[in-house]
């Protein structure tokens, strides 16, 4: 972002900070179409990341009196935006219709020979954070995947509690999560399904 641009958001946040409307409405309108590729990107349906996009500018403008000037915007909304959509799909992975929408609809391709480079990329990148967790939280989790496994049915065949299971299975998901993101790749297609 070049400096002017820099200087026009520290500008709009200041007064929207006031209670400026119109310098609110600026600023969404500069960042709305960014906020929802950015959204889209993750849920891959457009109803869904018009309506984070809304969630979005909501949280800024009911949290307007906390904005700093001095602070980036983009970033400031980027992350709430990040933020946003996570919670989305922890509820997605609890809500049957809206995770066979979310994570079972794949990217659309005009070239099909860039859907099977981008299937191997996510395979590759899927094992790397697999790969990252611990032998134990490993194994459960592949029970869980592979074999299709309950909770119950992990902790009789590892002799642990239920509860340990479940705690490990929240942590192997939080570890692949923060692979991906470490990794800036925003596709969830293949994470919480394979619990299920």
């Amino acid at each position: 972002m070049s400096k002017n641009y820099q200087y026009n958001d520290s500008f709009l946040v200041r007064r929207v900070a006031n209670g400026c409307e119109s310098a609110f409405l600026n600023l969404f309108n500069f960042y709305k179409n960014d906020i929802y590729r950015y959204s889209k990107s993750m849920l891959k349906q457009k109803e869904y990341a018009e309506e984070i996009v809304q969630d979005v500018f909501l949280k800024v403008w009911l949290n307007r009196e906390n904005l700093d000037p001095n602070l980036s915007f983009k970033s400031y909304i980027f992350t709430i935006t990040r933020n946003l959509t996570l919670n989305f799909l922890q509820k997605a992975a609890n809500d049957k219709k809206i995770r066979e929408r979310v994570f079972y609809t794949a990217p659309e391709f005009s070239n099909p020979t860039d859907a099977i480079f981008e299937e191997a990329y996510l395979e590759k990148l899927k094992q790397q954070a697999i790969n990252k967790l611990s032998p134990k939280r490993k194994l459960i989790f592949e029970l869980s995947r592979d074999k299709g496994l309950s909770h119950e049915q992990i902790s009789k065949e590892l002799g642990i509690s239920k509860s340990t299971v479940k705690n490990q299975m929240s942590s192997a998901l939080d570890t692949i999560r923060d692979f991906l993101f470490a990794h800036e790749n925003l596709t969830f297609l293949f994470i919480l399904p394979l619990i299920y």
